[in-house]
């Protein structure tokens, strides 16, 4: 991330958002949102031959399958009585413009220069923004969420769920556990939806060369993974956070709870990421 523009990685997440909409059916995250806020680059995705090769298919499965679980878990807490979600590292994403819970307070909390961006698509796709919905302006490596939230009317002493997709490899391990400690410290019943990746070196020889190849990509952009976690060794530092329930899916749980029973083959692969829930 540089200070005067925003994530490259954050509009090719949502352009593969968008081309699941139009792509695979039946689709595993529905978003009415996702084309108009890309915008005139959306027009080219049926046709685009990139789109529907291996690689691509495997790396839009997980975008869009990270967004269901999470909102899949805001779903629950909702019923369970949160009143304050949390969208850590947004992007271009849109549940706060569509969202459907009357009385839910959300938060999109991003480095200035990408809420920036993501304030002029909004404005250029007509998409209005809520008053149910704030933006908190925070640089991950040099402010802290608690003041960047309390700023933006977060209230601590009210629990809250959080989503935090797509960042954690790209932040330093003191950024991303600080984080996870603020959200450790908050009432009961709160939680967090994250993605990770798991080291290099545990990866098979399939995976390692599917993963150095998003590496490399991610890299040339200026945006590096930097953070690897084993999963047993993050949820010990997560108990000792205060979190206490955790579910941890790969590849396997992740296919099939979500993409069992397609014909089109649509799945993720084992190597490309990891998804948990964190529960206070």
């Amino acid at each position: 991330m540089h200070e005067d523009r925003p994530s490259k990685t954050a509009f090719r997440v949502a352009l593969r958002r968008a081309a699941h909409q139009v792509l695979d059916v039946p689709q595993v995250f529905t978003d009415p949102l996702a084309l108009a806020i890309v915008g005139a680059e959306s027009e080219a995705l049926r046709s685009d031959s990139k789109s529907r090769s291996r690689m691509s298919r495997v790396l839009r499965a997980f975008l869009v399958v990270r967004s269901r679980y999470a909102e899949d878990g805001l779903a629950r807490a909702v019923e369970n009585g949160t009143r304050q979600y949390v969208v850590l590292g947004a992007g271009l994403d849109t549940f706060a413009y569509r969202n459907p819970y009357p009385g839910l307070r959300v938060f999109e909390v991003d480095h200035p220069a990408t809420q920036g961006w993501k304030r002029r698509r909004l404005e250029a796709a007509g998409i209005s923004i809520p008053e149910s919905m704030t933006f908190a302006p925070v640089d991950f490596e040099s402010q802290t969420l608690a003041d960047g939230l309390a700023r933006a009317g977060f209230q601590m002493d009210q629990k809250a769920f959080f989503s935090w997709l797509g960042v954690v490899p790209y932040l330093t391990r003191s950024a991303v556990m600080e984080t996870f400690r603020f959200v450790g410290s908050l009432p009961a019943g709160s939680g967090i939806v994250f993605d990770y990746a798991l080291p290099p070196e545990s990866l098979n020889l399939l995976q390692r060369l599917a993963f150095n190849a998003l590496a490399e990509r991610v890299a040339a952009v200026g945006e590096p993974f930097q953070t690897f976690f084993e999963p047993s060794a993050l949820i010990s530092e997560l108990r000792r956070m205060g979190f206490g329930f955790f579910e941890d899916l790969g590849g396997k749980e992740i296919n099939a709870r979500y993409f069992s029973g397609r014909s089109d083959g649509l799945r993720v692969a084992g190597g490309v990421g990891r998804l948990m829930m964190a529960g206070v």
